[in-house]
């Protein structure tokens, strides 16, 4: 992905937050933990973003996020976390679209990982704004800049890096 570096006075994002599943009310604070994932993910994209730029992130259920990914991609099944780019300029379209996460799917990886659901959704978080922003995982080289950039976000934010455990096990 090629781009233009933020300027230093570029400010995070705007978030709209929308809690739509029972299994998020016990989650704490996920307003401050998206403000604080994507604005160090807005301040490492290297994508320059309109002034007042805003995203929407939905906390819904396997369910509703299900029903997103038949309409939308055509499988019929839940996943973890789902964007939705508004597309344009990023320098000039405010409205940078919509990132959706399913509880279910996102506690039952963090617990398969031996993580906190916090990190794992911080990871998500910062994996769905790169989708925003242009950054995606189609071929290997795109994959791996992508995780790259994931793992920088998350130190930033003193998480470990998420990819650690599937290398060490693809290694064996």
């Amino acid at each position: 992905m090629t781009s233009a570096q933020p300027t230093p006075a570029q400010s995070a994002p705007t978030i709209e937050l929308a809690i739509e599943a029972e299994g998020w009310t016990g989650f704490e604070q996920p307003l401050r933990l998206a403000e604080e994932t994507i604005g160090a993910a807005a301040a490492l994209g290297g994508v320059a973003l309109a002034e007042g730029a805003e995203v929407s992130v939905l906390l819904c259920d396997d369910a509703f996020i299900a029903d997103l990914n038949r309409k939308w991609r055509g499988l019929d099944r839940p996943t973890n976390v789902l964007s939705f780019p508004s597309g344009g300029d990023l320098s000039e379209t405010p409205i940078l679209g919509d990132i959706a996460i399913a509880y279910e799917t996102a506690a039952r990886e963090a617990q398969e990982a031996g993580k906190p659901l916090r990190d794992h959704v911080a990871h998500l978080l910062a994996h769905g704004f790169l989708h925003l922003i242009g950054y995606d995982h189609i071929d290997e080289d795109e994959a791996l800049e992508m995780e790259a950039l994931e793992r920088e976000i998350l130190a930033r934010l003193g998480i470990d890096d998420p990819y650690k455990e599937a290398e060490a096990a693809a290694a064996n």
